[in-house]
């Protein structure tokens, strides 16, 4: 029986990740994350290096985005629309969160 070797990092939402991590991280090549940065849907933090920088938050939205693209053999043209849904259900959760903070027992 083969033994499956997991690559495990802790990431905080606060770090910044190359475009070759992401694209490790998130099994999706280069040239497709670049597709998705012209396209608008993958905001880079900053231009001015060589490679482009991404904040460490995008990875689980745009990881889940890239697993539906594998399980249901999705375009990238999806995976974009996916991304840009899964980011707006994590915002809607974070506003529903601080909503029920303010709310009295």
């Amino acid at each position: 029986m083969e033994q499956q070797l997991l690559d495990v990092a802790w990431l905080d939402a606060r770090e910044v990740i190359t475009l070759a991590e992401l694209a490790r991280i998130c099994a999706l090549s280069p040239a497709e994350l670049d597709e998705l940065v012209d396209d608008g849907v993958l905001v880079p933090l900053e231009h001015a290096r060589q490679e482009r920088l991404f904040s460490a938050e995008c990875v689980m939205p745009l990881r889940t985005a890239s697993k539906l693209r594998q399980d249901f053999d999705l375009d990238l043209f999806t995976v974009g629309l996916l991304l840009g849904y899964l980011n707006r259900i994590e915002a809607l959760e974070r506003q529903v969160r601080t909503l029920k903070a303010h709310m009295p027992d």
